[in-house]
């Protein structure tokens, strides 16, 4: 009898299933773009010199990996504590509050490394603030936590469309926007970084918020796996009864949590904000919340495959736009059905391979165990 949930080797349930599920997605992709009359190998070769073939290029797709590193983390931390936040798009987008204001306030007094810490904080504040009343509503008054994340998505929208066309609007502009920062609400790229390897990033808004997203991914994983707090989350995901038993507190855990993981996604708008844009403006977010989702089912919620999977993701969206542009047959809306494919196979259908590898495994794990009886005897 198969066991399809045994216990696998870390390089194979991290590594090995995650490529598989990868590149039969990209196998069927292929087989799409061979539906509307184009050669999936040039398809194939668009896409990968469109995300690595020029530093420039290699600068946007880190541009797009750093803002689903924020997402995808803030969706992981959710997940390992039983929770579904599906409400990062809002969070994010509430987030960038945050970072505007501290932007406005500050950007012509101040130089960009005082403004920086003082946005980060803003944006974690604003974030975790619009993620705490679900979790508060689902803690004390039972309220599912997708439903009310999605709803607060809606709200968030809203409210950044009043707060952008009658509050943070300069007087007698008709975009709903605020004004363009100063030098001090601006974050320096990193070129140097690249120049390292001989690259130029050119015109690509490769910034600094690229390594306060590895910081956060490294502190994720110290929070979860090394401290009481994230046992205690993790023993709240796989089992609130016995994380009951256990005496931690149900409602602490889960609001704890969704503060945290708005807060990670509020981090998100920094990028954006910051880094690109020097401007808080309508749907800056451009769904990377929603895209956050995908990336921490495709990474295991683990921030070591969360990152390549946010930088997989990268290559999708600038790659994609190389194509679009080479193929001109291949739309947009191919690039999201390609998209979709991969978030098909890593995430929905993530153990469809898994049975199988697992028989492999343990038939292997079988004739070890009867070679060394054999050599004992």
């Amino acid at each position: 009898m198969s066991t399809p949930y045994a216990k696998l080797p870390g390089w194979v349930k991290y590594g090995l299933i995650p490529l598989i599920n990868l590149a039969v997605a990209f196998l069927v992709a292929g087989l799409v773009v061979l539906l509307v009359g184009e050669n999936p190998l040039e398809a194939a070769y668009h896409l990968i010199n469109g995300a690595f073939g020029r530093g420039e290029y290699i600068g946007f797709t880190l541009y797009y990996a750093t803002t689903f590193i924020f997402t995808g983390l803030a969706v992981a931390v959710a997940f390992h504590s039983g929770l579904f936040n599906i409400g990062g798009e809002g969070q994010a987008y509430v987030g960038g509050i945050g970072v505007a204001l501290a932007c406005l306030w500050l950007d012509q007094m101040m130089p960009w490394y005082v403004v920086f810490p003082l946005a980060i904080v803003g944006s974690v504040f604003f974030g975790a603030l619009w993620a705490f009343l679900p979790g508060w509503l689902q803690a004390r008054r039972g309220s599912h936590i997708v439903i009310t994340t999605i709803m607060f998505n809606f709200i968030a929208s809203s409210l950044m469309v009043y707060l952008l066309t009658r509050v943070l609007k300069p007087l007698g502009s008709m975009a709903p926007q605020t004004r363009t920062f100063a030098e001090g609400g601006q974050l320096p790229k990193l070129d140097w970084l690249l120049s390292i390897f001989g690259l130029n990033i050119g015109t690509a808004p490769f910034n600094i918020s690229f390594l306060l997203a590895l910081a956060a991914a490294f502190a994720v994983w110290v929070l979860i796996w090394r401290t009481r707090l994230g046992y205690e989350m993790r023993t709240m995901g796989h089992s609130p009864s016995a994380a009951r038993y256990a005496g931690i507190s149900e409602s602490r855990i889960t609001v704890v949590a969704m503060m945290m993981s708005g807060g990670l996604a509020g981090m998100m708008a920094l990028n954006p904000i910051m880094g690109e844009q020097f401007r808080m403006q309508l749907d800056f977010v451009q769904g990377a919340g929603f895209v956050g989702i995908a990336v921490a089912l495709m990474g295991r919620s683990h921030p070591g495959g969360i990152i390549p999977a946010a930088i997989l993701f990268g290559v999708l969206y600038q790659g994609g736009a190389e194509i679009a542009f080479e193929m001109p047959s291949i739309s947009r809306d191919m690039i999201v059905i390609i998209q979709g494919l991969v978030i098909l196979f890593a995430g929905a259908l993530e153990n469809m391979f898994r049975p199988a590898i697992t028989r492999v495994f343990a038939a292997r794990g079988q004739r070890a165990a009867a070679l060394v009886q054999t050599k004992g005897a």
